[in-house]
Order: C-alpha cells, then sequence, then structure tokens
C-alpha cells in the first residue's frame, strides 16, 4: 500500500486528478474536475485501524486550501487507533451506523447527516458500530504538510464499551 495514499484522517500527500485549465482572459486558473474514479481506493494500514477500513481519496491539501478530504468506509466493528489533528477535522456521516469518542467523555453512536467536529489538538477515535458499516466524509486541516498524530490502537474492550446498538 502507497503510505502517501492513505487518507483515512487526511494525509495530505494526495494528488487530484485534474483537467484544469487557465482562464485565456485573465490568466488566472479555472475550475477543475476529478472525475470520480480517477483515484484508487486504499486500504488502511494495519498500524492506524482495526478492522477492515477502505479511503476513497477526493482531494488534497494544496495552495489554495490547507485540507484534504477522503470517503472512509469501515466495515462492522472496524475503527481507527486514537489520534488528534494539528489543524482539526469534520466527518460528515452518509452511511450505516458509527461511533466516535474523545478521550475521556462517553461514545457517541453517529449516523447518517450527522457532523462532527474535531477541534484541533482533540484525542479521539471513530469507526463502525458492531453490526453495521459506517461511511463518512473527512475534512482535515493540514499544518505544515502534516494532519494526523497517530497514538495507540482502541482496544476491543474501550470499543465495547459503545451504547444504544
Amino acid at each position: 500500500m502507497n503510505r502517501h495514499a492513505w487518507v483515512l484522517i487526511g494525509i495530505a500527500s494526495l494528488a487530484p486528478a485534474s483537467n484544469a485549465a487557465a482562464d485565456p482572459d485573465t490568466q488566472a486558473p479555472g475550475q477543475r474536475v476529478a472525475a470520480a474514479g480517477s483515484q484508487p481506493s486504499v486500504a488502511g494500514p494495519t498500524e492506524n485501524v482495526t478492522g477492515r477500513v477502505r479511503v476513497d481519496p477526493l482531494f488534497a491539501a494544496d495552495a489554495a486550501i490547507a485540507a484534504s478530504s477522503a470517503y472512509v468506509t469501515f466495515e462492522p466493528g472496524a475503527r481507527s487507533a486514537w489520534h488528534t489533528h494539528p489543524a482539526g477535522q469534520r466527518l460528515v456521516v452518509t452511511a450505516g451506523v458509527g461511533l466516535t469518542q474523545e478521550w475521556g467523555k462517553p461514545i457517541q453512536v453517529i449516523r447518517p447527516g450527522d457532523v462532527v467536529v474535531c477541534p484541533p489538538g482533540v484525542r479521539h477515535w471513530h469507526g463502525a458500530g458492531p453490526r453495521t458499516a459506517m461511511t463518512h466524509l473527512a475534512v482535515t486541516g493540514v499544518v505544515e504538510g502534516k494532519s494526523v498524530e497517530w497514538m495507540q490502537k482502541v482496544s476491543d474492550e474501550e470499543y465495547n464499551r459503545h451504547v444504544g446498538l
């Protein structure tokens, strides 16, 4: 797996597909469209996730916006390791039922349409519920090329403290 392609939590080194063209009247860059499916899906690296996780990259951070984005799908029981983001992250749940937890606080159930705001430096994890997959759109800020600080994996004991599923 190409480590630079991993964007579970917004690794900023993805290069988006582009058919950019300059506006001939102003010489300013024009709108770009990255065709759906033009970037391969990648598996989440085993050192940062538990279970099966698929990442579908959308865009990388660049000079115009200091954020990267991807759709991330967690199979039932799959989850990220504990981590923080130097510039924060936003998650929009698009399918399934998931779980998220901030360090020292209870696990929260997340469903389609829910938006999770992860402020800079807040230790947390997120993933699928035990019986259903969960997909979210992740938009992750980048500071000096860094978007995530990984920590230890979420243990089965920590994960199994979920409620309401």
